[in-house]
């Protein structure tokens, strides 16, 4: 594998580059977030190991920078903060794994091949569907610059329909993403939250199939 290395300490920089040379990759090092998202743009690289707390910008935000530029190489996140909320922050600016130092440099080696195998898969954090705009991790939707309130299971029912663009969704799909198994298959209660979606985000956008179920129109 060709692996960056983001890590502004110096030591903790050059532990790394020499395990991973060790194990028989070539790793590129940075100790910048900026001169990592020029670096990924210039070069190909199959996993990027990124620290949280670099000079300037952050990990964070390299991460979110990498991925709004349309960078889905797989990035392992590597922190000395153990709190349950920077392991969120992390994963939710678009990072696949998340390390917390202390760490073995064996479990680092394993966790990048692990990486690898996933290949270069688009995977935004946000989902984007003509002028629809949702983000999964602050559950907020837009439409155009607008932004939409939407109930817990309008936002459900909204996100079915934005992995699946384009798609005829039965009433049974849409009711196995949004609702469990206690409510009543035959019952109406997707065509009401359709109705609801309808008059929130414009009816334009959600299209009946006479027989098949709805279609969020791309």
């Amino acid at each position: 594998m060709r692996v960056l290395v983001v890590e502004d300490e110096p030591k903790m920089a050059a532990l790394l580059r020499k395990g991973l040379v060790k194990e028989g990759h070539a790793a590129d090092v940075t100790a910048q977030g900026e001169d990592a998202v020029w670096l990924v743009e210039a070069h190909r690289y199959d996993a990027i190991v990124l620290d949280v707390m670099l000079p300037g910008m952050t990990g964070f935000e390299t991460c979110r920078r990498l991925r709004a530029a349309g960078v889905w190489t797989p990035v392992l996140m590597l922190t000395a903060r153990d709190a349950v909320e920077d392991r969120v922050a992390g994963l939710d600016a678009g990072a696949d794994d998340y390390l917390i130092k202390p760490f073995s440099l064996t479990e680092l080696s394993a966790r990048l091949r692990a990486l690898a195998r996933r290949g270069v898969v688009e995977r935004p954090t946000e989902l984007v569907v003509g002028e629809l705009r949702l983000d999964p991790a602050s559950r907020r939707v837009w439409r155009g610059e607008q932004e939409v309130q939407l109930s817990p299971k309008e936002f459900a029912l909204l996100e079915a329909f934005m992995r699946r663009p384009g798609q005829v969704l039965s009433r049974l799909e849409l009711l196995e993403h949004a609702w469990d198994y206690s409510y009543d298959n035959r019952s109406n209660v997707v065509d009401v939250y359709v109705r609801y979606l309808r008059q929130k985000l414009g009816g334009d956008l959600f299209e009946t199939v006479r027989g098949a179920g709805y279609r969020l129109a791309t």
